[in-house]
């Protein structure tokens, strides 16, 4: 397969369509687990909490969020009509009961101020432009003593130029000017989990 067929194909990471967004849809499902798993990890999830979780993707989070708060409701919201879909397939038993997907745009939330205790976002921050409507967006909507949760496999530019260079789109944060942005939308009590190309980042709304 020749260079500029993979490079088409690499743009499902950002907008999934057609088949290969499905296969694109599948493998995040797949490889994000370890992932998410270490972020999830960084809160001490409560039973009762209604969760948002941002660029849902396949659904697989949305899975783990029921699962870390039984009592709660669990939204996703993606800006691919092909990843909305494959969410709710995945989470068909819980659909419009305890799990809710919507097609959306992270600037633009259709959700009322306060509305989450906590708002996730996984391999997903690196295309959300302009990053600090985004970043004021999630904290409207996040209750108070509310959590957002960053995780990405990539956070150092230089070494993600490989991948910036092929995605359209695409943005690697370091830990650093994520934490910078955080704090100019409002959120404060910032921890950090780097290790080596990989960051887990909690903010808190006072």
């Amino acid at each position: 397969m020749n260079t500029n067929i993979i490079n088409r194909i690499l743009q499902n990471t950002r907008h999934p369509k057609g088949f290969w967004g499905r296969m694109i849809i599948y493998g995040m499902n797949r490889f994000h687990t370890p992932l998410a798993r270490r972020g999830m990890d960084m809160i001490e999830w409560q039973p009762g909490w209604n969760v948002l979780d941002v660029g849902c993707g396949g659904g697989a989070n949305l899975k783990r969020l029921m699962k870390l708060c039984p009592d709660g409701k669990i939204y996703g919201i993606d800006a691919s009509e092909e990843c909305v879909s494959f969410s709710k397939k995945h989470n068909l038993r819980e659909l419009d009961m305890r799990c809710f997907v919507c097609l959306g745009d992270v600037c633009s939330l259709p959700y009322p101020d306060e509305t989450f205790d906590a708002v996730t976002a996984f391999e997903t921050v690196y295309f959300w432009t302009p990053l600090d409507v985004a970043f004021s967006e999630i904290f409207r909507v996040l209750s108070p003593k509310g959590y957002f949760l960053i995780s990405v496999e990539a956070c150092d530019p230089g070494k993600g130029r490989i991948w910036t260079e092929r995605i359209s789109g695409m943005t690697i944060h370091s830990p650093e000017s994520l934490e910078e942005s955080l704090r100019k939308a409002g959120f404060v009590n910032i921890r950090k989990n780097v290790k080596d190309n990989e960051a887990h980042i909690v903010a808190w709304k006072q």
